[in-house]
C-alpha cells in the first residue's frame, strides 16, 4: 500500500509538463482498452455469423429464399454485415441485370462481381475501424513517455543548480516521478501493439474468406445466369 501511496505522491508532485504527459498516456491507454474490447467483440460476432451463414448457403437452400430471409431479417431492424451483406449485394444486382434480355451473361456477372467488391470493401472498411488508432497508440506511446522522462530528468538537474550538496535523494524524487512517464509508456503501447497484430492477422483471415466467397458465389451465378440466358432464347 505504502509503495502504491509513493507512486501517487510522485505523480502529484510531478511538474506541469510530465503530468500533462502522463495525462496523455493515460487517456491513450484507456481508449486503447476500450477499443480492444469493442474490436474483440465485434470479431468474435462476426465470426460467428460468417460461420452461420456459410453453414446456411452451402446447405442447398435456395438463394432466392436465402436472400428473402434477409429481407425479413433487415425488416425487423436487424443490421445485416459481413458475407450475407456481400451475398446480398451481389444477388441483389444479379437479379436486376438478368431481367435485362439485352445484356450477355458475361456482363451480368461482371455487374454482380462489381457490386460484391463494393461490399466487401464496405466490410473491409468496417474490420479496419479503430485499427490505426491502437497502432498510433502502439508506435508513439513510448516516445510521448520518454519525452516526459527526458524533461523530468532536464528539470531534476536544472534543480541542482539551486542546491549547495548535490546527493542522491535530492535528485531521486525528480528521476522517480520521470520513470514513471516512461513506464505509463509502455503501458499504453505493449497492449495496443498485441491487439493490432491480433486483430490485423485476423481481419487478413476475414478479407480472405470473403475473396474467395465473392469467387466461389460467382462461378455459382455464372451458371445461373447462362440457364436464364438460355429459357429466355428458347422462349424467343
Amino acid at each position: 500500500m505504502e509503495s502504491q501511496l509513493s507512486i501517487i505522491d510522485l505523480i502529484l508532485q510531478a511538474g506541469f509538463t510530465v503530468q500533462l504527459v502522463m495525462l496523455t498516456l493515460l487517456l491513450a491507454s484507456m481508449l486503447s482498452w476500450y477499443m480492444i474490447v469493442q474490436r474483440f467483440i465485434y470479431f468474435r460476432n462476426s465470426r460467428e455469423e460468417m460461420f452461420q451463414f456459410e453453414e446456411r448457403f452451402w446447405s442447398g437452400i435456395d438463394l432466392s429464399q436465402l436472400y428473402r430471409e434477409g429481407n425479413e431479417r433487415a425488416a425487423d431492424g436487424q443490421t445485416i454485415l459481413g458475407m450475407e451483406s456481400i451475398f446480398r449485394s451481389g444477388f441483389k444486382e444479379f437479379s436486376r441485370l438478368a431481367k435485362q434480355q439485352e445484356m450477355d451473361s458475361e456482363a451480368v456477372i461482371e455487374g454482380s462481381r462489381r457490386a460484391m467488391r463494393v461490399a466487401l470493401s464496405r466490410e473491409e472498411e468496417r474490420l479496419e475501424k479503430h485499427l490505426s488508432f491502437l497502432a498510433s497508440v502502439g508506435s508513439t506511446s513510448p516516445y510521448i513517455g520518454l519525452f516526459g522522462t527526458v524533461w523530468g530528468i532536464m528539470n531534476s538537474f536544472r534543480g541542482l543548480a539551486t542546491t549547495t550538496q548535490a546527493t542522491l535523494a535530492t535528485v531521486a524524487p525528480g528521476i522517480s516521478e520521470a520513470l514513471i512517464a516512461t513506464a505509463m509508456g509502455l503501458f499504453a503501447a505493449i497492449p495496443a501493439v498485441l491487439a493490432y497484430n491480433r486483430f490485423a492477422s485476423r481481419m487478413d483471415m476475414f478479407v480472405s474468406r470473403y475473396d474467395t466467397f465473392v469467387d466461389e458465389f460467382s462461378s455459382i451465378l455464372y451458371r445461373q445466369a447462362y440457364a436464364v440466358r438460355a429459357r429466355d432464347k428458347k422462349a424467343g
